[in-house]
Order: structure tokens, then sequence, then C-alpha cells
């Protein structure tokens, strides 16, 4: 009895110490300097091996060399430079709420900086690839079944950089990137519309119809918005705005569908048909 009350401090004492043990070997196992292997470095050195990690597609290095230099060279056009870098390797690292805080950064603290609209460029191109995963990439996908939320904050990014910057070289393709993107948001109303249709929800297709024609005039979706609003209308018994809705398309796109569903009823196989009943979109 009195040995085992004896013992029980000691193995008290070692539970303590073999922690401290722990750390110190690990302490003693870890390769001197490497931690301040690039203590001694300029803020040029140390832009210069974050841009060739950059160039060399190996982002989380590059990202650790450009806070590294922002963190101890925090003023000077080296750590402007990276601020709007680091953005880039974030993008590409596939982080994009990482990429969108550092952009958002940089145009705070430069806003009148010479190429700060390429940061304004750069956020819409985040936002424009988001959501976008492997399979996106290399099969064919319809984007405008995707969710749009970050389609549209990348629609406001880029109508945001053409109103600033007009004569910005990425202008360009900013426009080109606008017009693709209403196509997908207005086609996304339509799929919803189309959703609605099929179960019945007349009067929540023609409200999505509706906006189609109201924020997306121009678009590819405009004639079937306007069909699916006729059919939704004669659904209702609402003739008058049924006949208003075929007038627009007859004068804008052709004869009257008379009712989308009966057209499309008519040409579906039965295995679309079933799709249909299922509620999946094909």
């Amino acid at each position: 009895m009195m040995q085992a009350l004896l013992t029980i401090p000691q193995t008290l004492r070692l539970l303590l110490i073999l922690p401290l043990l722990a750390a110190l070997l690990a302490a003693c196992s870890s390769e001197p300097g490497k931690e301040d292997e690039q203590a001694d470095w300029t803020a040029e050195q140390l832009y210069n091996e974050a841009k060739k990690a950059l160039t060399g597609k190996s982002y989380e290095k590059a990202i650790k060399l450009y806070e590294k230099l922002e963190a101890r060279y925090p003023f000077g056009n080296y750590a402007t430079q990276a601020q709007v870098d680091v953005a880039y390797a974030y993008y590409k690292n596939s982080e994009p709420d990482s990429a969108i805080a550092a952009v958002d950064r940089f145009i705070k603290l430069n806003p009148t900086h010479p190429h700060v609209d390429y940061a304004y460029y750069l956020r819409g191109l985040v936002n424009y690839n988001r959501g976008i995963g492997f399979i996106d990439r290399f099969l064919p996908t319809d984007s405008s079944q995707r969710d749009p939320g970050s389609a549209r904050d990348a629609l406001k990014d880029f109508d945001e950089l053409i109103a600033k910057f007009p004569n910005s070289k990425y202008a360009d393709d900013s426009r080109l990137r606008v017009t693709a993107l209403r196509n997908n948001l207005a086609m996304y109303e339509i799929h919803v519309a189309d959703f609605y249709m099929r179960r019945g929800a007349y009067v929540a297709a023609a409200r999505r119809c509706s906006e189609v024609l109201q924020k997306y005039g121009g678009t590819q979706a405009m004639p079937q918005a306007l069909q699916i609003m006729e059919q939704a209308y004669r659904k209702l018994d609402l003739n008058d705005m049924a006949d208003d809705a075929a007038r627009v398309y007859a004068l804008n796109y052709g004869p009257s569908s008379q009712g989308r569903a009966a057209v499309k009823a008519h040409d579906l196989t039965p295995a679309e048909k079933v799709w249909d009943f299922i509620g999946l979109d094909r």
C-alpha cells in the first residue's frame, strides 16, 4: 500500500515531462535555419522569387512569399504590386474568397493606381469562374443551370469596370462576358419558368418571364419567355394578356406558338415525357 502511494507522484511527473521532451525533440529534429532562410532577403528578392513561383504555377509558394513581402516591407512599389499579384495567385489556387478579399483590399488602398482596372477585371473573373468544377471545364454543360449568384456578381463587376474604365484594355473582353452572362441569367429564369409550368404554378412562371423581358431585353431568351408567358396566361384564362404576349412574339419572332407546351408535348419522345414528369431538366 505504501509503495503504491509513493509511485503516484512519479507517474504524474512522468506525464508532465513527456510532452516537454516531445516538444524539445521536435525542435531539435527540425532543419536549422529553415524558418529564417529568407530573413535577409530584400523586397526585390522576395518579389522576384514570388513571381517566379507564380509563373511556374506553384501558387501556394507564391502566396506565402507575397504575404511575407507585404509583412516585412509594407510600403513601396513591390508591396503594392504584391497585393494584386497575391489575389491572382489565390484565384489560380482555387481560393475565390481569399482572391476577392485581396482584390477589394487593393482597390481600397490604391483607388488611383494606374492598373486598378485590372483589379476590377480580376474580381469579375473570379466570380465568373466561381463554382465551375473539373467536369464543367472539360465537358459541355449548360452554364445557365448553375447557381446564378456568382454570375450576378460577375455581371456587376464587369459592368462596373466598363462604366469606370471604358477605354481599359480589359473593357472589350468584359463586354463579351457581360453579353454571355446576361444570356445565361436570362436562360436560368427560363429554366425556372419551365419548371413552374410543369408543376402548374402558372402565375410564378408568368412572373419569371416578365422579369426576363424587363431585365434581359435583347437576349436569346426573349422568344421563349414570350411563349411561356402566353401559355401561362391561357392556363389562367387571361386570354387578353395571352393575346398581347402572342402579338409581341409574332411581331418580333414570327407566328405565335399558340401555347408552347402544346407544341412541345407534340414533339416529345416517350423518354422525354417521363423526364419532364419527374421534374428533371433535359
